[in-house]
């Protein structure tokens, strides 16, 4: 196997969502059915190439590998440090494969050999934070053919409706204002346009939708630990009442938990797009 690590210019824009480590420990994964209908999508295909937008700390292809054994896979991301973090997953798992890591914008990625070209690339969790267009628009510039770009994503804890995750919203809230928040940098908007829109106006036009029911249950101390890896409630929005606010967190999520399980009932979206002219 190999590693190979790529900077683009210009640099990164600013990170949002906290320290490598966290995130690699409090981030829910994607679900094991899921990665199984990927693999099965992709069934023709006897070693195909990887490609993940966003990457994290590499859980999509982490979970790929547990299904099939992919000839190369490439990693995404604008944070050095969760690119790396990535890499570092996801080497000793990849048996006879090879592995590229890219930092920077994903509109900006392209393969570094011909025999890269990707049958699957994957976007979780991340692409409402990306200039969609312009990302459509590289997956099918590099993409091989009959490749198939895939949307997914199970919304967050600040847009679940539980009694539990609502209380919490709220005391994000009184620390931060009501307005959702998008790091340091501003407050989040929601995309103009839906991904639908945003698929059918671009190459990968032929979309079907599949939806995998997930139950989740969280402690307190698992709550406060993706909380800080988030956009809308890490530790540099709180300044020097991070600590206040994680007691009273605490506090509040211990009050829930003594009446029940801290469950999250959620749906894991697939959109599993594929340009119109390619056979399924």
């Amino acid at each position: 196997m190999t590693q190979d690590h790529h900077v683009a210019p210009p640099p990164s824009p600013p990170d949002r969502f906290g320290a490598a480590h966290a995130y690699a420990r409090h981030r829910p994964g994607v679900p094991r059915e899921v990665a199984g209908f990927l693999a099965a999508a992709l069934a023709p295909v006897p070693r195909p190439v990887l490609l993940d937008l966003g990457t994290g700390t590499g859980q999509v292809p982490l979970a790929m590998l547990e299904s099939m054994s992919p000839a190369h896979v490439s990693v995404v991301d604008t944070s050095g440090e969760r690119t790396r973090a990535a890499l570092g997953a996801l080497l000793p798992e990849l048996g006879a494969s090879r592995v590229t890591g890219f930092t920077g914008r994903a509109e900006d990625f392209g393969p570094v050999a011909p025999d890269r070209r990707p049958h699957l690339i994957t976007c979780c969790r991340a692409f409402h934070w990306m200039d969609r267009p312009a990302v459509l628009a590289m997956a099918d510039r590099v993409a091989a053919p009959r490749a198939v770009f895939v949307v997914m994503g199970d919304g967050s804890l600040w847009t679940h409706g539980a009694d539990w995750t609502r209380a919490l919203r709220g005391l994000i809230q009184s620390y931060l204002g009501p307005v959702r928040r998008a790091g340091t940098t501003g407050v989040y908007a929601e995309p103009s346009r839906s991904f639908d829109e945003d698929l059918a106006a671009s190459a990968f036009g032929r979309v079907s939708v599949h939806e995998f029911p997930v139950t989740r249950v969280w402690t307190p101390e698992g709550v406060l630990g993706h909380l800080a890896t988030t956009s809308y409630a890490g530790p540099a929005l709180f300044g020097d009442r991070h600590a206040a606010f994680e007691e009273d967190a605490r506090r509040l999520l211990g009050t829930h938990a003594a009446l029940g399980p801290l469950t999250e009932e959620s749906v894991f979206t697939v959109r599993l797009a594929r340009r119109p002219g390619d056979l399924a």
